[in-house]
């Protein structure tokens, strides 16, 4: 390798870590935002004993009434074996019930218990004051654009023009 080739490997490789560092990357931003928001977010539950994400599966579960994990997976837009792993404990909690679909033996039922459906109103104070924290310190206006945005970053077009974009192309 030539002393030249070397230097433009480092060149290239020291701005994409520059990129990465300086918030230019749009996923490594989005996972960082998302991982702060959440750790607030649990701090705010934390006297209920939840997290933000069973706080937010419980919440899809009510709003599907009773559902299934392909079903529920599509609307929290997880992976269907994340979701599945992430149940376990609120099924062990007694928060939901996991039963098998009279209609379709292959797939089970999920729905909240009284205990579930408790849980959910015990936090939904919790929920309502983080949201109120995030806007005071965001901004009414800014929260109500990212809200937005943050619906068409999860959209089907979002996707669909992503995954039309990329390119076949592996870099050298």
């Amino acid at each position: 390798m030539t002393r030249q080739k070397t230097e433009v490997e480092a060149k290239a490789k020291a701005e994409m870590e520059t990129k990465l560092n300086s918030g230019s990357c749009n996923c490594t931003g989005l996972r960082k935002a998302t991982r702060r928001i959440s750790q607030l977010y649990d701090q705010a539950l934390a006297p209920s004993g939840m997290k933000i994400t069973q706080r937010a599966i419980l919440a899809q579960i009510n709003r599907s009434k009773s559902t299934n994990v392909g079903l529920l997976a599509d609307a929290l837009v997880m992976d269907a074996g994340a979701l599945a792993h992430t149940l376990k404990p609120l099924e062990r909690g007694g928060l939901i019930a996991v039963e098998v679909n009279p209609d379709d033996r292959r797939h089970r039922l999920i729905s909240l218990t009284e205990l579930g459906r408790a849980k959910l109103a015990e936090t939904n104070a919790l929920w309502a004051q983080a949201e109120k924290n995030f806007e005071s310190a965001f901004g009414r206006t800014e929260a109500q654009s990212l809200r937005t945005l943050v619906q068409f970053l999860i959209s089907d077009d979002f996707a669909a023009g992503f995954e039309k974009s990329i390119t076949v192309s592996v870099p050298k």
